[in-house]
């Protein structure tokens, strides 16, 4: 299968991060992936070119022009307005390279019953090697360990990344179906 799927020739896209890329096997076939902040949309293309539903939001008219041929693409201000996705679900939520506290809850409210929540951003440390500087940018030690506390964490990492160089903080993890839910789907495979 293609890593990506060729962007219109008005469109380069970059190619999907590496810590996406790497965990993008526990996202189920034809799964639902939401892309938080999803600028171009590399990695709704990514996820398109695997056969997800990718769905993006971000409040840049060019980011939606750019990002609309590997999905739906909503425009909003998540950091001045109402979450533009309250109520829904995803098998998977994605954010990179972006950093909004508040949006914190809904995020995690997004993730369905067994799916993942794929988060990487910069972490304090980058300050000394570039953009972003400001510490309302950079995740504090553990943040994103806090932050999926009441999800199972799959892997993480804190630390320095060369090329270019930057500090980040790195998590994947999954909302686990509740036992009683289990139980249910083992009686309904169970042979009669």
């Amino acid at each position: 299968m293609p890593d990506t799927i060729s962007p219109s020739p008005s469109h380069s896209v970059l190619s999907a991060s590496d810590w996406v890329r790497r965990w993008s096997h526990l996202v189920p076939p034809s799964a639902s992936v939401l892309d938080v902040a999803c600028g171009t949309g590399r990695h709704m293309q990514w996820f398109a070119g695997r056969g997800h539903t990718a769905i993006g939001v971000d409040r840049s008219p060019e980011a939606e022009e750019a990002a609309r041929q590997f999905g739906e693409v909503l425009r909003a201000d998540v950091e001045n307005g109402p979450w533009p996705l309250a109520g829904r679900r995803f098998d998977a939520v994605v954010v990179t390279n972006y950093l909004w506290r508040p949006l914190f809850p809904h995020l995690l409210d997004s993730v369905a019953p067994g799916g993942v929540l794929i988060y990487e951003t910069f972490a304090i440390g980058n300050e000394s090697v570039g953009r972003p500087a400001r510490p309302e940018f950079l995740l504090q030690p553990g943040e994103l360990l806090t932050l999926c506390s009441g999800l199972r964490v799959i892997a993480y990492e804190d630390g320095f990344l060369p090329e270019p160089a930057r500090f980040v903080q790195r998590i994947v993890a999954r909302r686990e179906t509740s036992p009683s839910t289990e139980v249910f789907q083992a009686q309904l495979c169970a042979p009669v």
